[in-house]
């Protein structure tokens, strides 16, 4: 039975009680379900009021249409806020946003991601820090921030540095896209189910039925995850102890014929050299930090995103003009301050202030 709180369909987040289960649906399917303040408010909400709720036991969060969980943020809307020199709304997003992915990873209840689709950027943060993570056959994963002058960001100074040996770092610093295989193997997904069964998994635990017996019995093998085929080049090389000595490394791989080291150097090499400065950091120091503490460097690093002229010329070359042609600035790796990335990471005014917690 579906509640009275169902809200309008045609809304950006549908949030709605279905038996046993609160089940919010991203409804932006022609945009990809990129995320929007208003949604990440409307889904806060929700949680709020379902984890007050006895008759809700379990969260289930899916995305609209047959493309994509999450792909993100809604950057472009961010950039042109930005160009306009209106913060306001931006800065309001990432401190909700990042607010929301504390929530759902301290979340006292269930909560169930069916990543049945594109999952990137802001996406993750919807679905990686949930107690349940089903991937189908058509999810694909990716953190592709350094591509745009960003950073990786929604609690990935957290996970990544977390993921086996040193596959955080080739996803930060290179945006690789990776598949169910992989994902399961590094364990991003807790699970993997058929896309086909994804309406009978929601039907199950609207019913009631436990959540780890309803997952694992839909639970099907993922098959040769690549990643584990590359694995020891990717810990011999992303271990290095600086970006550039990760490049030192795969070149040296790729000279002794790993095509997979020559790929990711080349990916390397076309990412804005300030991010991925700011990201190598963020992973080198997300190892020691709570998810709290990582949250709150995070938004020291996004608060000053909006003064970053790389993030507008990535967002220029890859979402407005899509010419795949950024001018990063500094334009080489060897060019940039390591005092200017250290500044991104210094407190701000308006700190994201929050009570620690023991990580999950």
């Amino acid at each position: 039975m579906t509640s009275p709180e169902t809200t309008d369909p045609t809304s950006e987040a549908v949030c709605e009680r279905i038996g046993a289960a609160g089940v919010i649906t991203l409804n932006r399917p022609q945009a990809l379900n990129a995320l929007t303040l208003g949604m990440v408010r409307a889904v806060r909400a929700a949680l709020d009021r379902w984890e007050r709720d006895p008759a809700v036991t379990r969260v289930v969060i899916r995305g609209a249409g047959d493309r994509a969980f999450c792909a993100g943020g809604d950057i472009r809307r961010i950039h042109d806020c930005g160009k306009a020199g209106q913060r306001d709304e931006p800065m309001a997003f990432w401190r909700e946003e990042y607010e929301l992915n504390i929530r759902i990873k301290r979340y006292a209840k269930p909560y169930v991601a069916l990543v049945d689709g594109i999952v990137m950027g802001g996406g993750v943060g919807m679905s990686a820090h949930g107690s349940h993570r089903v991937a189908s056959e058509r999810a694909l994963f990716a953190m592709p921030e350094v591509g745009i002058g960003f950073f990786p960001d929604v609690g990935a100074t957290y996970f990544l540095p977390r993921l086996p040996g040193a596959a955080g770092m080739w996803l930060a610093l290179t945006g690789a896209r990776i598949r169910t295989a992989d994902l399961r193997a590094l364990g991003l997904a807790t699970h993997v189910a058929p896309s086909a069964a994804m309406a009978g998994i929601v039907e199950r635990l609207a019913a009631g039925d436990d959540v780890d017996a309803t997952l694992a019995a839909h639970d099907v093998p993922p098959g040769a995850s690549p990643w584990q085929a590359e694995r020891a080049t990717v810990d011999r090389c992303f271990a290095a102890d600086s970006v550039a000595g990760v490049l030192g490394e795969l070149d040296r791989a790729a000279a002794e014929g790993s095509a997979f080291a020559a790929e990711a150097a080349a990916a390397v090499r076309t990412k804005s050299p300030t991010s991925l400065g700011i990201a190598f950091e963020q992973v080198r120091r997300g190892a020691s930090l709570d998810f709290e503490a990582a949250m709150a460097l995070e938004f020291r690093v996004v608060s000053r995103m909006l003064d970053n002229p790389d993030f507008y010329e990535g967002v220029r070359a890859v979402v407005v003009d899509k010419d795949q042609k950024p001018r990063w600035s500094p334009a080489a790796l060897q060019a940039v301050d390591p005092a200017a990335v250290a500044a991104f990471f210094e407190p701000v005014a308006a700190e994201l202030v929050l009570q620690a917690g023991a990580a999950r």
